[in-house]
């Protein structure tokens, strides 16, 4: 029988659970554009002081999304199985793994949140904003963790729009918190009357304040939609730890989770490697990160579409359907990154003054982002390949491959760009491109091996 390269039943499915994934993330993302709008209305200063700590706040969230990719790869697998009793013990056990996660990382952010600054080489007039910016939008960590793993869980029997929904009213408490806490009282004069706005004047403590307190909210009401899904409700049922479960989740998540963290930490040393090249520098370097993130936002939406999918597959035993899964994704993510691409490279200096109105900033933010537009597409194929190793639980696999990326690729080669040539931001970022380029081509070859059947259920 003759193998079709790609299922349009399948592609369906892909984008039925992919697009409010898709929608989460370009709300996520317009919230950060607005935030940076917002702080860099103050100062190229108060963006770098913002921007400063981003990439660690990337290093806390990675045990949360990797917690998220455990309980996803072991729930959609006893679903995909028709496993639903253990789909739904599994689905509870998510509850106890974002409080303990949420309570550990709440106690280490808010005691490393004084040195951070300094520790990444800010100079000293960003220390003491990006510290308290820092240690407020960490204080409801437990609130975010359970935000982003009980979406997962939601997302794990094929409901993505709860998070969608719970992720639009976050971002719209963001906003308006930001309004009334980031400026002061002023006069919003409009054709033929004033409007006297009001304001608290907290500047980057106001952002950070916002961001807490919308967190907090989507916590909230991430548990009540979990509670509300009959499939994985804890309502009526024992609610004490199961070890035999949480293990099987945290032997996926613990690779997840140190994949994250080194990548998120390699963000971390390749941003204090941007803070030697100055203010401007870094404000633009951080800028420019917030500024591509709306351009991949299909990538990630397709990466959760397919993780869940492959898990089905895996549970299922159907390597047919994980491998059509996978071409599926893959054309669809890189088909639409190869248009997002193209975009984010004939208007990248449009892109910079959403955020800043400084032009050094804007040049400089501007000459990276052509750089990056052309990287788009390979940088998806990684992440949807990533996803399908993530769906059936080979979360070791990319856990190697980021670290050669990461370290031995993009950190080692910034490290020679900057401290031995003394080249500027445009050689660092392609240093970036060669470690995304590296770790797609290294998950292509292991994929095409085919040593992921052993992780298929026979």
């Amino acid at each position: 029988m003759k193998t079709v390269f790609v299922d349009r039943s399948r592609i369906h499915s892909l984008l039925r659970l992919a697009w409010p994934v898709m929608i989460e993330e370009a709300l996520a993302t317009v919230v950060q554009y607005i935030d940076a709008a917002m702080v860099g209305r103050l100062g190229a200063a108060a963006s770098a002081a913002v921007g400063l700590t981003n990439t660690v706040t990337w290093l806390i969230n990675a045990p949360l999304w990797a917690a998220g990719t455990g309980v996803l790869a072991v729930v959609s697998r006893e679903f995909g199985a028709h496993h639903t009793s253990e789909g739904h013990k599994a689905a509870i056990q998510s509850i106890w793994i974002a409080l303990i996660f949420g309570a550990v990382l709440t106690c280490i952010t808010q005691a490393v949140s004084p040195a951070l600054p300094g520790w990444m080489g800010a100079e000293p007039s960003l220390r003491a904003p990006a510290s308290a910016y820092f240690s407020i939008i960490c204080l409801p960590l437990i609130f975010r963790a359970l935000m982003i793993i009980l979406g997962s869980t939601l997302r794990s029997v094929q409901d993505t729009r709860t998070p969608m929904r719970v992720s639009l009213l976050v971002n719209i408490l963001n906003i308006l918190l930001n309004a009334v806490l980031i400026f002061p009282t002023h006069q919003l004069i409009l054709p033929g009357f004033k409007i006297s706005i009001p304001g608290a004047g907290l500047g980057v403590r106001g952002a950070a304040i916002a961001t807490a307190v919308s967190f907090t909210a989507g916590g909230i009401a991430m548990f009540a939609a979990m509670w509300r899904n009959p499939a994985i409700s804890p309502k009526g049922c024992p609610f004490t730890p199961n070890s035999v479960i949480l293990r099987r989740c945290l032997l996926i998540t613990g690779p997840a989770a140190a994949t994250r963290i080194v990548s998120c930490l390699g963000h971390v040393v390749f941003s204090a490697q941007v803070t030697h090249l100055g203010t401007q520098a870094l404000a633009a370097h951080t800028l420019a990160l917030t500024a591509e993130e709306g351009f991949y936002i299909p990538g990630y939406g397709l990466q959760a579409a397919v993780s869940t999918l492959s898990g089905n597959a895996a549970g299922a035993g159907d390597t047919d359907a994980l491998k059509g899964t996978c071409r599926s994704g893959l054309l669809i993510g890189t088909g639409i990154m190869c248009i997002t691409g193209l975009i984010l490279f004939l208007i990248p200096s449009q892109m910079m003054r959403l955020f800043t109105t400084d032009p050094g900033v804007i040049r400089d933010g501007a000459a990276v982002l052509r750089i990056v537009a052309l990287s788009e597409p390979i940088f998806t194929a990684a992440i949807i390949l990533e996803g399908v190793f993530d769906g059936i639980g080979d979360t070791t696999t990319p856990l190697i491959y980021s670290l050669i990326s990461m370290w031995g690729v993009r950190i080692f080669l910034s490290h020679i760009c900057i401290s031995w040539f003394h080249l500027y931001l445009e050689a660092v970022w392609v240093c970036m491109v060669f470690g995304n380029i590296t770790n797609m081509l290294l998950l292509a070859v292991r994929y095409r091996q085919g040593r992921w059947r052993s992780f298929v259920a026979h």
